[in-house]
């Protein structure tokens, strides 16, 4: 499988967007497309005039630990990329998925009730900041998120522009999102994330304020020369001091092919 199957440099989180078989439909004047996940029959809506699922979702859906019959819900879900993988690759029981977009929220319930998921995947629309908003308190097993990566403040962002949002702390701060997986984590429950390594410290800073001790981390790199531009964390509540740095991820073979581990990731 060559690296053309994913748009961009496939390691780039904000250049990596799907390049999957797909079927083009209009919906209210946007272009919507229906890609084959190629796993387990799955399929989703996405608007490339929006913003699609990019590397970065995959590798944490690959990351997380799920047990089965335990209660997951996806941060900033997007498209609801996360629970859909979560739903083939684990025998989680539940899988909620937080968006704050309506027309995104609304494009992930529709994609969960296509793959006729519905008993098992509940896309909720509503702001993380807000109390309750995104489920009871300490309910969850395991809380999963890919949040925006770029800090407030890191340049001008127009906040009509739904890709600007999705890498932007416009709606959504680090912050609020730790705060939001500790209260609905029970304690002893884990938390995977993906991130940029450039705000690793801080994103550990905030972990330990919220009471997440980081347990696993893994550093993604384009090529095996290059600096990583991804990093995978766990972390877990209330937990003891030890963190396991895993064998680092390379995406790219010299050729530009993927390696066995992304291929594995990926199900092909």
């Amino acid at each position: 499988m060559s690296r053309s199957r994913i748009t961009g440099d496939g390691a780039d989180p904000d250049a990596a967007e799907t390049a999957r078989p797909r079927t083009m439909h209009r919906k209210a004047e946007a272009v919507e497309r229906i890609d084959d996940l190629q796993r387990s029959s799955l399929r989703i809506l996405q608007d490339p005039d929006r913003f699609c699922f990019g590397m970065d979702a995959v590798l944490l859906s690959g990351f997380v630990t799920v047990k089965r019959g335990e209660k997951v819900t996806d941060l900033c879900t997007g498209t609801g990329i996360i629970p859909l993988l979560l739903s083939a690759k684990t025998e989680a029981s539940e899988i909620d998925g937080i968006e704050i977009q309506p027309e995104m929220a609304d494009m992930a319930r529709r994609s969960v009730k296509m793959n006729g998921l519905e008993e098992r995947i509940r896309i909720i629309c509503g702001d993380l900041r807000e109390a309750g908003a995104a489920g009871e308190r300490e309910s969850r097993d395991v809380v999963t998120c890919n949040p925006p990566y770029m800090a407030a403040g890191s340049g001008i962002v127009n906040p009509e522009d739904v890709k600007a949002l999705a890498r932007h702390e416009v709606t959504c701060t680090l912050e609020d999102a730790v705060r939001e997986t500790a209260r609905l984590l029970k304690n002893g429950g884990r938390t995977a994330w993906v991130y940029r390594p450039n705000r690793l410290s801080e994103l550990f800073a905030r972990f330990r304020q919220y009471h997440l001790e980081p347990k696993r981390l893994k550093f993604v790199h384009p090529y095996l020369d290059r600096e990583a531009n991804m990093v995978l964390v766990e972390a877990v509540k209330g937990g003891g001091s030890f963190l396991k740095v895993e064998a680092p991820l390379v995406v790219f073979r010299k050729d530009g092919e993927y390696m066995p581990e992304i291929r594995d990731i990926y199900g092909y």
